[in-house]
């Protein structure tokens, strides 16, 4: 499931229109719906608005599985994912920054390449 059907699945399952997710996110309906159909790659920065205005973490969006990835959880207690505070949460914030500078083209190579790499960590 590529990013634009995660983020429908996400907002039809929410019974949220894209006017509502506009609303939430800020972003335009036009906008959201260019995302929704594959015309547009968002940015990291926006794909976090979104993962916000959806209320999932953003790491359900990018996941590659066929099956929504289920929420980490840390032992006994059920602590959210890794970039959600400490370190990890100044790290994803200087990748988020990183990759939003970045040109349209490098991150779409940056992404293909993530898209190799999970595959082959995988097999």
């Amino acid at each position: 499931m590529y990013i634009a059907e995660r983020i429908r699945y996400f907002r039809e399952r929410k019974h949220l229109s894209q006017g509502d997710l506009e609303n939430r996110t800020g972003l335009k309906r036009c906008y959201i719906s260019r995302v929704e159909h594959g015309h547009t790659a968002p940015s990291v920065e926006n794909l976090q608005r979104i993962a916000a205005g959806l209320e999932v973490p953003l790491y359900q969006l990018l996941y590659d599985g066929k099956e929504i990835a289920p929420l980490p959880t840390n032992g006994h207690n059920h602590e959210p994912d890794w970039a959600s505070r400490g370190h990890g949460k100044r790290l994803f914030a200087r990748l988020c920054r990183a990759v939003s500078q970045m040109s349209e083209k490098d991150r779409q190579t940056l992404l293909f390449a993530a898209v190799k790499l999970s595959a082959n960590a995988r097999h």
